[in-house]
């Protein structure tokens, strides 16, 4: 008895290829959209708290994001304009934007992370505040704004990754001019009724030649 295998029609796995890549494409997007949005707006919150001595009693500081350290957001508009970029460029040039995309959600995360436990920025307000280069914030806490700033590279990552997967079958910008790039056919000139002098004078506004000859 004879077994006869079914092979897959090209059209099918085509149009399979198709739809991942649409479905990858449109999730690259909005991961890497949210993800930079999520960590630049993290940035511009208070990422800590806390109090410094001044004159005996307790003065209050607080400490955004962009005090703690300046990577996330630095590291969020690279992230931007490498997703735009994957679309500009092909082959081996997208591979390599694919990674700088990987790379900033990664960085991001890692710096958020660890600016979730430093007091650096508000131990140096606190010495400006009370005058002394030695002193420290006291009651130190932090918000949770820094491990969302750390969900936000983590989303950008997730965009380089699947931009590193499927990016081959995602369509470049430069294709759209590539098919519609080249020379329109020449229009052919209507013929002109030699009694009529406006349909000639629109003729000539049109660059074409009211008596009908196809020059050579």
């Amino acid at each position: 008895m004879e077994y006869v295998t079914a092979v897959p029609h090209p059209r099918s796995e085509a149009a399979g290829r198709a739809r991942s890549g649409r479905r990858s494409l449109a999730l690259a997007l909005l991961c890497g959209a949210l993800g930079a949005a999520v960590a630049l707006l993290s940035t511009r919150q208070r990422w800590s708290e806390g109090t410094a001595t001044v004159a005996g009693g307790a003065f209050p500081l607080t400490a955004k994001g962009s005090d703690v350290t300046g990577v996330p957001a630095a590291l969020a508009i690279v992230g931007l304009a490498a997703l735009v970029a994957v679309f500009a460029v092909r082959r081996a040039g997208r591979l390599a934007v694919s990674a700088v995309l990987a790379l900033s959600g990664a960085g991001i995360a890692v710096a958020a992370l660890s600016g979730a436990s430093d007091s650096a920025a508000l131990d140096e307000k606190a010495a400006r505040a009370s005058g002394d280069t030695s002193a420290t914030v006291a009651s130190l806490t932090h918000t949770a704004w820094p491990y969302a700033a750390a969900v936000g590279g983590a989303l950008i990552l997730l965009a380089g990754l699947l931009a590193l997967r499927y990016g081959r079958l995602w369509p470049g910008m430069s294709g759209r001019y590539e098919r519609g790039g080249g020379p329109r056919p020449r229009r052919r000139a209507q013929p002109v009724d030699p009694d009529r002098p406006e349909e000639i004078w629109k003729a000539l506004d049109r660059g074409e030649d009211p008596t009908g000859t196809d020059p050579a």
